[in-house]
């Protein structure tokens, strides 16, 4: 499809971003309705470059309907090793670690692949295309201005789904939210590094100063070979570091990585906000780290977004059917989201709004506390009960979370 200046093309639903959360809230939309679904993209291939650290739980990916074939699976793992600054670690089983622990996938390849699901269902793509502003008639949106490799030309569609992303601009055009503050963005880099001695059946997770208001990672591609990264939270940096300054840091600091080789580097930034009050207006829904569910404790997104983006599909097949996109009926979209995820992502986000406050000391007494329990789930309430028996001093600030 090759659109000339000045065209206008039209769709019934339009989905902005062909990540995995894009191509699952399309597939769905597709599967949902007689209409026809167009996704556009703005890099050249779906996939690529990848800016994520890739680690997933497996166990979820049955009900967003997808093969366990598991060819985008690089590694799996047991479970995942959470380290205090003194170096005392606790080990937590795969089972109950969260959606960032199961296994390690390729992120172009299963970026690919849903996008395969999505082409099956009769989803059409449109890659090197740029949505550029919202086009808004009577203050509903009805479709947006896009650009292709120089080409200027309108796509409009009866319903819009914004999946583009943690720099997002679909939602701000259609004044739905404002910019981040700086506590609730996390900036991140990470190397992927080969020849380097490790425990591969583990994901790592390092605490504390190595990574103010974050965590420093290392998520396994082979038994050599891993994702070594970090996220900072963005108000702590004060213009002398960088994230890559404290990744070179920790590698510099540690033998084992030192020695290991650079194969690639990614950066980026990633949301850890509370939801916002609202995703919805008239003619548009948004999904993924775009409506900013990103776990903020994990700065995880791959998950929660998909799961969000079955609902986002399925939703928008019964608008399209129903011939009603208004806020009112989309409505059904916000409901069935939050009643799944709203209260763990407000959880996440008041604890890590307090987490980003504690001292190394403060680290250490947590992971000292774990080391000692058997943990039977990884839920904020269960770890400040775990530390409050211990150091019930250090969860006092924490009491109207329990």
């Amino acid at each position: 499809m090759d659109p000339k200046e000045g065209e206008v093309i039209s769709y019934d639903v339009l989905v902005v971003g062909g990540g995995p959360i894009g191509s699952t809230a399309a597939r769905f939309a597709a599967k949902n309705c007689s209409g026809s679904v167009l996704v556009i993209e703005k890099r050249q291939e779906i996939g690529s470059p990848v800016r994520c650290a890739e680690g997933i739980s497996l166990s979820w990916l049955d009900e967003l309907e997808i093969d366990r074939s598991e060819h985008f699976v690089s590694k799996k793992v047991v479970g995942a090793k959470i380290y205090s600054p003194d170096g005392k670690k606790v080990k937590i089983g795969k089972d109950i670690a969260g959606d960032e622990v199961g296994g390690v996938i390729e992120r172009d390849t299963f970026d690919k692949e849903m996008a395969v699901l999505a082409g099956r269902e009769g989803v059409d793509y449109m890659l090197k295309t740029s949505a550029v502003d919202v086009i808004k008639e009577d203050g509903q949106v009805k479709g947006v201005k896009a650009k292709r490799m120089g080409t200027k030309f309108e796509i409009h569609a009866d319903l819009i789904i914004g999946a583009d992303g943690f720099e997002s601009q679909i939602g701000r055009w259609a004044g739905i939210y404002d910019v981040l503050p700086p506590k609730d963005v996390m900036s991140c880099f990470q190397y992927r590094m080969s020849d380097i001695d490790f425990d591969a059946e583990h994901t790592h997770f390092f605490l504390g100063s190595v990574a103010p208001g974050g965590y420093l990672w290392i998520f396994p591609k082979s038994e050599d070979t891993a994702n070594v990264g970090l996220g900072i939270q963005l108000s702590k940096l004060n213009g002398t570091k960088t994230a890559k300054d404290y990744l070179d840091d920790f590698i510099e600091k540690n033998e084992w990585l030192k020695k290991g080789e650079t194969v690639d580097m990614v950066s980026g930034g990633v949301g850890v906000s509370h939801p916002p009050e609202k995703i919805i207006t008239d003619g548009m829904i948004l999904v993924g780290d775009a409506a900013r569910i990103v776990d903020p404790i994990t700065g995880g997104g791959i998950a929660n977004g998909m799961k969000q983006a079955k609902i986002a599909g399925e939703v928008a097949g019964e608008a399209i059917e129903h011939g009603d996109v208004s806020e009112e009926f989309l409505n059904d979209y916000e409901e069935r989201w939050r009643d799944r995820l709203e209260d763990k992502l407000w959880r996440n986000y008041m604890a890590k709004e307090k987490a980003v406050q504690l001292s190394d000391e403060q680290f250490n007494k947590v992971i000292d506390a774990l080391s000692e329990k058997k943990i039977e789930e990884m839920s904020t309430e269960a770890i400040l009960v775990a530390v409050g028996e211990k150091y019930p001093e250090l969860v006092e600030d924490f009491e109207d979370m329990l």
